[in-house]
């Protein structure tokens, strides 16, 4: 059986980590500093975790050569694989953040209006480096749409279909993030993230909702997810990432301890 993983989440603003409630309804001004992202991974790092992401959210040219300093400086003081998201729009922006340091890149807006996008990174860099993010809004019984643009914008697509239309184009893995779910720490949606992990061949990370340590095993058993990504519960101190994997070894659920 694989180990599953846990995956500390920031998010980076003019190259500082932030948090705001319900990504898509955060303004600027609304997001609380964090701390920095260097110093930040480095704790992640030693606390064990098995990967670490860091996503641009101001994803500008400022942004941009600000996160590349970031990676660049984390993948030269940390030993887990890195992946970046934000603002990835080019098989050459990819280049970019797999040079500074990063294992693999993550698109989401960008795959959506340019699914072409996934297939050439795909046979550029090669599909475990692809890493396809999906906003998932719950819109009617058993439905869930994608939305666009840091989840404010619906897209009409069906989440279960864009995720194994994304695996068919070339994605090694995809990151479920619930919209409704996310930054109010009340559990990952299940169903969903179940749904997803059964309809496609690559592993499914589950993200939005984490609260309580019974979350986490609850979306790796019950949705059947390979891997957890959290913020808040790491970023504030109310757990660390060895007391999530002692939990969930307690339970049988395989992980690197």
């Amino acid at each position: 059986m694989l180990a599953k993983r846990v995956i500390p989440c920031l998010d980076v603003h003019n190259g500082q980590v932030t948090r705001g409630v319900q990504f898509g309804k955060a303004e600027a001004d609304e997001l609380r500093n964090v701390g920095d992202p260097v110093a930040l991974a480095l704790r992640y790092n030693e606390q064990g975790a098995d990967e670490m992401v860091f996503f641009d959210i101001t994803a500008s040219a400022h942004g941009r050569a600000s996160m590349i300093d970031v990676i660049e400086k984390a993948a030269d003081q940390c030993f887990m694989p890195l992946t970046v998201g934000g603002g990835i729009r080019t098989v050459q922006d990819m280049h970019q953040m797999l040079k500074a340091g990063a294992d693999k890149v993550s698109i989401n807006s960008s795959a959506l209006a340019t699914p072409g996008l996934i297939t050439e990174g795909a046979e550029k860099f090669g599909s475990q480096c692809i890493v396809v993010s999906i906003d998932a809004k719950k819109t009617g019984p058993d439905k869930w749409e994608v939305f666009s643009h840091g989840g404010r914008k619906a897209t009409g697509l069906d989440a279960i279909e864009w995720a194994k239309r994304a695996v068919a184009l070339g994605a090694g893995e995809i990151v479920l993030n619930s919209i409704d779910a996310d930054g109010t720490k009340a559990g990952f949606d299940l169903v969903v993230t179940r749904r997803v992990s059964e309809s496609v061949g690559v592993p499914v990370v589950a993200s939005g909702g984490a609260g309580k340590l019974e979350h986490m095993a609850a979306v790796l058993l019950e949705g059947s997810a390979d891997a957890v990504l959290a913020a808040s519960i790491f970023h504030f101190g109310e757990f660390t990432v060895g007391e999530v994997k002692n939990y969930l070894h307690e339970r049988g659920i395989a992980v690197r301890l």
